[in-house]
């Protein structure tokens, strides 16, 4: 190109230009022409000038094909490195344009687009970031491949991620979490080795058939939070510590109702009453539980099954992930509890202060933040098993029971090593080994399978399974068994150095990017900004 003309204009800088070519190459069959057709003028967006907009009116020569087999009678010499075909804006606008969208997103590119001269829309600009993503695949051979899931909606829609485990770039995101779709981008990619995934059935299956060449290694992570839920379930079931009692006093049976309990309005005690009311509701959520389980057998999907029960998707979503419906988890003391403040209540409890009253007025100081009809309800239980033990008898003065612990708390300081605890957690991990033989026996599995994960012996992972199957332990049996199923997978865990580290890492970043556009992305906007943007340089001059 040669520069004719430069005159400032009162909207910016317009440079003309044309080109100096003496002959042609037609595109459509390669023949060289020299027979002048006249010319066409292209209106070219560039870059700015001291913020000032630039337009490059540039003059092409058309010439015509003289090949008469040729369909194409006239042609425009393209110019490649400077504006490709139909392009409104040089190449080094349009790579600009691409960096910045790519990083910022359309309205915040825009704005500054706007600021530097080079005014676009926003809907143009991510247009062409999705246009630059579908029409640039990534020709680098993929030798390690990460897989995992994303959330659309959580618990009701998912989505896939594929990353470059080597070059810890995002390969692809998929709109599907199945094993058909997974399968299907495997086959594509037949160079693929190793395959890191989560515990998912989906991934196994489709990895085994779109890349049957490839090993599996199952993610360490997510084995030891698979280990975490199984413990989760198992403290559910019974719960760690019994419904809480003052010190030395005895549980009264709750089947009978406690003579000469008598409410201070001169109505007796509902104990009985709320016992029967609580089996009520236990029997109802059983009876929705095996429902559920019914239309899951039958082959029924999550919305219809949502439909016909009329319980909450989150419910349903977790109920059809578990075989035993789970009793309900018993939530750790908080300062809007009296069990938080246990051990001083049941220290004044021993010294004679037994009105509610005078206690809230004590405890509200410390922290408590509850109600009085709260913190009589602990006390009443103390009164109960009082009269119903003891009737005459003063209260003896003996150590204070420790404070429920939750089965979610529990079950993660069950698989926290000793060297990650704090104090507190220290204290909570000795008490629970103390009480509860159970927990003692599931936290000596819990370690020596963190231990076997940082080794490299395959031998070891053979001799847990077995003892964690005969420990007569439910989860850990069921954990073993599970594990077995997926053996190979996990002793490449052990033994390979890949994980899906990178893979969690980019699923934050997708998930950034999702609320910084207000989740109206589509999969393609997703895609094109998480996959890495591949242009050309930008030209200085």
């Amino acid at each position: 190109m040669r520069v004719v003309e430069t005159k400032r204009h009162e909207a910016g800088w317009i440079v003309s230009g044309v080109t100096t070519a003496a002959s042609g190459c037609c595109p459509g069959c390669g023949s060289i022409s020299t027979s002048y057709h006249g010319s066409k003028v292209r209106v070219l967006q560039d870059l700015p000038v001291q913020g000032s907009p630039v337009s490059l009116t540039l003059r092409q020569a058309q010439w015509r094909c003289r090949n008469p087999c040729c369909a194409r009678k006239a042609f425009v010499t393209p110019l490649p490195e400077s504006a490709p075909r139909f392009a409104r804006r040089t190449r080094r606008v349009t790579d600009l344009t691409l960096l910045l969208v790519h990083a910022a997103g359309g309205r915040p590119a825009e704005r500054l687009m706007r600021r530097l001269g080079l005014s676009q829309s926003d809907d143009t600009l991510l247009r062409s970031l999705k246009r630059q993503t579908a029409n640039n695949g990534d020709p680098t051979p993929v030798r390690v491949v990460g897989i995992d899931d994303w959330s659309w909606l959580k618990g009701a829609s998912y989505g896939t991620i594929m990353v470059d485990l080597e070059r810890r770039e995002v390969l692809d995101v998929l709109a599907d979490r199945s094993a058909d779709g997974t399968a299907a981008w495997l086959a594509c990619r037949p160079e693929v080795e190793i395959i890191s995934r989560d515990r998912c059935g989906l991934y196994a299956e489709g990895a085994t058939r779109g890349a049957p060449q490839a090993g599996q290694v199952a993610d360490r992570f997510h084995l030891i939070q698979n280990l975490r839920q199984s413990i989760q379930q198992q403290l559910s079931r019974a719960p760690l510590q019994q419904e809480p009692f003052a010190p030395g006093e005895m549980e009264p049976e709750p089947q009978q109702p406690q003579p000469g309990l008598i409410h201070r309005y001169g109505q007796p005690e509902v104990t009985e009453h709320r016992r029967l009311a609580n089996a009520g509701r236990r029997a109802a959520r059983r009876s929705r539980f095996d429902q559920l389980k019914i239309l899951q057998a039958t082959g029924k999907g999550l919305s219809e099954i949502v439909r016909e029960t009329g319980l909450n998707w989150r419910t349903v979503a977790r109920w059809t992930r578990l075989d035993i419906l789970p009793e309900r988890g018993i939530m750790a003391p908080k300062p809007t509890t009296p069990n938080h403040f246990r051990k001083y209540l049941a220290q004044r409890w021993a010294e004679g202060c037994t009105f509610g009253r005078q206690l809230l007025a004590e405890i509200r100081p410390l922290g408590y933040t509850g109600s009085l009809t709260h913190l009589q309800r602990l006390l009443r239980t103390w009164r109960q098993a009082h009269f119903a033990a003891m009737a005459a008898a003063p209260l003896p003065s003996v150590s204070v029971l420790p404070q429920t612990i939750s089965c979610v708390v529990a079950a993660a300081l069950c698989i926290k090593p000793r060297g990650l605890l704090t104090a507190p957690q220290a204290e909570k991990v000795d008490l629970l080994k103390a009480t509860s033989p159970d927990f003692a026996t599931m936290r000596q599995f819990a370690m020596r399978f963190r231990g076997i994960l940082r080794g490299q012996d395959t031998k070891k992972l053979d001799a847990w399974l077995d003892d964690a199957r005969d420990s007569g332990i439910h989860c850990l049996r069921q954990f073993a068994i599970k594990a077995r199923q997926d053996l190979t997978a996990v002793q490449n865990a052990v033994t390979e150095r890949w994980s899906n580290g990178q893979t969690e890492g980019q699923i934050n970043r997708l998930k950034t990017l999702k609320r910084a556009m207000y989740g109206r992305a589509g999969v393609d906007l997703l895609r094109a900004r998480m996959v890495p943007l591949r242009t050309t340089h930008i030209h200085p001059n």
